[in-house]
């Protein structure tokens, strides 16, 4: 049965139903979806749900409009012309040895854990080598566990950490590099 599975998993990712592309205004409507659903499973007990809840209404068709407007640098994975997921990236933010950074990658849950994201992070990647930054950051916040071992399981190691305040509430979040 297991092996069932992983092909069937296998099949889908490597299927011609799987495509990643730029992010355009159509996509708006499942973004705002995308990240509320992945937002209430990743950080749902970890950051106060106060501040979360406010996060995620911040994050309505008004942002989404002017974030694409501000950078082409969005892509989104579709599954069957279902659009599962989304990432930003561009030049790193702060850290001087990683001249690139991957600031979001999130997935509907429903479509986390077969492949989905590894293949949008690695086409992240590709876009920044394609602008010849050298040097990859990704910051995770620590108590997420899914996200840390996704970095791991990608190559990633702990290359600091800062505190960062939700609220009241102080978490830490780890910067996971590549060279």
């Amino acid at each position: 049965m297991v092996q069932t599975v992983a092909k069937m998993i296998a099949m889908i990712i490597e299927s011609p139903l799987i495509k990643i592309r730029r992010a355009v205004p159509e996509d708006i409507t499942d973004l705002e979806a995308i990240y509320r659903d992945s937002w209430r499973h990743a950080y749902t007990g970890i950051i106060p749900a106060l501040h979360l809840d406010r996060m995620i209404r911040g994050r309505d068709a008004r942002w989404w409009r002017t974030a694409m407007a501000r950078s082409k640098d969005m892509l989104v994975v579709e599954a069957a012309g279902v659009v599962a997921g989304y990432a930003t990236f561009g030049p790193s933010r702060g850290a001087a040895a990683y001249q690139g950074e991957i600031y979001e990658l999130y997935l509907t849950p429903v479509y986390q854990g077969i492949g989905l994201g590894e293949r949008l992070f690695e086409a992240c990647r590709t876009a920044l080598d394609n602008r010849q930054m050298r040097g990859l950051i990704v910051w995770a916040l620590d108590d997420n566990d899914a996200a840390t071992g996704f970095y791991w399981r990608r190559g990633g190691r702990p290359a600091g950490s800062v505190k960062e305040p939700f609220g009241r509430t102080k978490l830490s979040k780890i910067a996971f590099a590549w060279t």
